[in-house]
């Protein structure tokens, strides 16, 4: 059996590998940069440029989307009590991508902070209004997990069809920028960027932390989560917000990173249990560095030019989907 100090154990040696990769992979790109090199050098130098400007930032995004991400899975995991619920999959992070879409094409007379902040307002609008739907169609359904994906599939096609009407509308750079967009790339690590997904992302995450023992409680059914004094439809809204707020804040900038919120909150839970109060701070650690390693292989990999990170995320999820569905049909049909 995990006990809780098996569990802070892993947790601990999770969180100090994340650490030591962080410092480890910002000598890696086009531009070798090893620390002790670094250290040698004067602050104005070209390297500690690159590495402040470019290295650092890049890292720090990836954490922040990464953990945005799988959180964002585990929470719909627990919220929905299906093993597959995850945003790419479900058509939310289509939705988010449609209405941002929208607001990179239809041009506004907007101040430049406020063109800034217009896609993360345009996706969580989007994320949320399709997460909503799914919850609400999900009760319909009585969870049914072939029904669940398949509203998932008919989201994805409808709002990849307006994406692709939006994108034969668009000139040339428009289009590139949708194209480069829908695959999932972290090239906009900027330092504002940095700054206004860590304002979104962590308060959010912590916001979500507090209702790890609510998630726990709801595996047991809507009716014995109110019997043991969880007000269940004020949980099930701050879930939905705060899932909305994460889908969208790494949709706006990155675009569409499939898979993390689907493999990472298994992993956990083969690691850590069940429990979504080590579930949930486990899928923290696991997704930012899960995405931290594949984007350092996306940036490396075919040097000097630059891999989506949504193609490696793909390659390595899709196989572990498949996976999944083997083993549900294989329980059902048991």
């Amino acid at each position: 059996m995990r006990t809780n100090r098996n569990r802070r154990r892993m947790l601990a040696s999770l969180s100090i590998l994340l650490v030591l990769s962080a410092i480890g992979v910002t000598q890696f790109g086009a531009m070798k940069l090893s620390l002790a090199t670094l250290w040698s050098q004067p602050f104005d130098s070209l390297g500690w440029q690159v590495w402040s400007t470019i290295r650092v930032p890049r890292v720090l995004f990836a954490l922040l989307i990464g953990a945005a991400l799988s959180v964002s899975g585990a929470v719909m995991q627990g919220l929905f009590r299906n093993p597959l619920a995850d945003p790419g999959l479900l058509g939310i992070s289509s939705g988010a991508g449609l209405l941002v879409a929208c607001a990179l094409l239809i041009p506004l007379p907007l101040p430049a902070v406020t063109r800034l902040w217009l896609p993360v307002i345009a996706a969580f609008i989007g994320s949320l209004l399709v997460t909503g739907l799914i919850f609400q169609l999900n009760k319909m359904s009585q969870g049914q997990l072939s029904r669940l994906l398949l509203l998932g599939i008919a989201i994805n096609a409808i709002a990849g069809s307006l994406v692709g009407v939006l994108s034969w509308l668009s000139d040339d750079q428009q289009l590139r920028q949708l194209s480069l967009w829908g695959m999932g790339s972290l090239a906009q690590a900027q330092w504002p960027v940095v700054g206004i997904t860590a304002i979104i992302i962590i308060p959010t995450c912590l916001l979500l932390l507090r209702y790890a023992r609510a998630l726990n409680l709801l595996q047991l059914g809507e009716e014995d989560a109110f019997y043991n004094g969880i007000d269940v439809l004020r949980t099930q809204q701050w879930l939905l917000v705060g899932n909305a707020l994460l889908v969208g804040t790494a949709v706006s900038f990155t675009g569409i990173i499939g898979f993390i919120g689907l493999v990472i909150p298994h992993l956990v839970r083969m690691l850590l249990g069940s429990d979504h109060r080590w579930v949930l701070p486990g899928a923290i650690v696991s997704g930012a560095l899960l995405l931290l390693l594949s984007d350092t292989l996306a940036r490396t990999l075919v040097q000097p030019a630059e891999m989506p990170v949504g193609l490696v995320t793909s390659l390595l999820g899709a196989p572990w989907f498949f996976l999944l569905i083997l083993r549900q049909l294989r329980t059902r049909y048991a």
